[in-house]
């Protein structure tokens, strides 16, 4: 299916940003990503990526909006599960995009106390003319003693975020589907798949070109939403 001319010139740009968060991990095109799915990356490095890809699912969650009003969806249909189902290979399942933005948290922020060192227990032993001290105390929540981080979270959003890119018009009808069913379901509070305000991952001041390719998507799918 071609895609309209707008979408098709913001899609190349996010193929070329996708393409460079693969080659920071050391991947190419056509590598498989189970060599570095059991590994560990560096923390500047997940921060780098975490950086770009943010704001890119967030542009082409807009692409896949746009996308969405210009094609036509078959009617989600109800089914009953069938019982004495067995799944085999769920580890092998191709990772899904999520197609609607998180939920903007409102929460006030109140003023937060001076932190206290606090002293932590140890254990100390005598002998041989030296001390050596044991601290018993727990690292920060996800601290590594190495500094890294591992890679497979961070690996299935990129994997997820190539395959949107790669058949929009799929997603697409993924999304009028999800949206038919939500029409069912009157008490959800948040019925579309933008959320109000600034998109996720959106900065004041421009640090990569992601920036300005999710201002142009946002302000596209601001201006196609109904009033």
């Amino acid at each position: 299916m071609p895609l309209p001319s707008t979408i098709a010139i913001e899609r190349t740009a996010l193929a070329r940003i996708v393409a460079g968060l693969f080659a920071l991990l050391g991947l190419s095109a056509g590598k498989s990503t189970s060599s570095i799915a059991q590994q560990r990356i560096a923390r500047s490095l997940y921060r780098t990526i975490v950086t770009v890809l943010r704001p890119a699912e967030s542009a082409v969650r807009r692409l896949v909006y746009l996308m969405s009003l210009t094609i036509r969806a078959k009617p989600a249909l109800t089914r009953p599960m069938p019982q004495n189902i067995i799944r085999t290979g769920a580890g092998k399942a191709r990772p899904c995009f999520r197609l609607f933005d998180p939920r903007l948290r409102l929460v006030r922020k109140t003023r937060s106390e001076p932190k206290v060192a606090r002293a932590k227990p140890r254990i100390s032993f005598f002998g041989d003319g030296e001390i050596r001290t044991i601290d018993l105390g727990r690292p920060p929540k996800g601290a590594r003693q190495d500094g890294e981080i591992e890679s497979a979270q961070i690996l299935r959003r990129l994997e997820a975020l190539k395959s949107a890119l790669e058949d929009l018009p799929r997603q697409a009808r993924r999304l009028r589907r999800a949206l038919q069913k939500r029409e069912r379901t009157p008490r959800l509070k948040m019925q579309g798949p933008l959320r109000p305000g600034y998109p996720p991952g959106h900065r004041l001041r421009r640090r990569h070109e992601i920036d300005d390719i999710l201002r142009r998507c946002h302000h596209l799918a601001r201006e196609a939403l109904p009033p």
